[in-house]
């Protein structure tokens, strides 16, 4: 059926706006009960000791449609280090390495993303430690995206990522002179996230 002018004209701007409205970006909510985040660091070159932070919040707005990551952040509280180890925790936070009384939050904040397969990305971000900030790249990994079966049941992503970074680009340098602690830091992620269906 062939369609007038004006009905014609009226269809494309209903395409045009389904589209728009279709290809909308949504907001997720890291969920803090299903996140885990590692870091590895070599000990006098005998093997790596382990950690993790335990308090961790963030946000990220991405559009599944077209695979735009708009905007993230994540905020790590620097008092929360964990190596299951009291003494070392203790120095952890102290000005040789986290300094967590001065500089209490570690941010990292999403500046950019490239697609690098069907479920696989790079996020570049701003990495604020020690007050400096640096780029970092993290690869990433969408595991699975959908309804969630128990609890919230609501619309989930489950995300993997890592990275490697030098902690002396921060400024922290502590035994790095004496081979004590290695400067290569290896960072894992995985957590899930949940749409936020009130925001549009």
């Amino acid at each position: 059926m062939k369609l007038s002018f004006p009905e014609a004209l009226t269809t494309s701007i209903l395409l045009a706006t389904a589209t728009s409205v279709s290809a909308e970006p949504a907001k997720f909510e890291v969920d803090e009960e299903h996140f885990s985040m590692s870091f590895e660091i070599m000990h006098i070159g005998y093997a790596p000791v382990m950690g993790m932070f335990r308090d961790i919040e963030g946000q990220f707005e991405y559009n599944e449609e077209t695979g735009e990551l708009n905007s993230g952040k994540l905020v790590f509280k620097a008092s929360s280090v964990f190596t299951n180890h009291d003494k070392r925790d203790d120095h952890l936070r102290k000005p040789d390495f986290l300094d967590a009384s001065k500089y209490p939050e570690i941010t990292f904040v999403v500046s950019d993303f490239e697609k690098t397969g069907d479920n696989t990305g790079v996020v570049t971000g701003d990495l604020t430690l020690l007050g400096q900030t640096r780029p970092v790249d993290v690869n990433v990994t969408l595991n699975k995206a959908a309804e969630y079966p128990i609890g919230h049941e609501d619309y989930t992503l489950g995300i993997s990522a890592e990275a490697v970074i030098n902690r002396s680009d921060w400024g922290m340098t502590y035994g790095l002179e004496n081979g004590l602690v290695g400067d290569e830091v290896r960072l894992r992620f995985g957590f899930e996230a949940i749409k936020d269906s009130g925001w549009f």
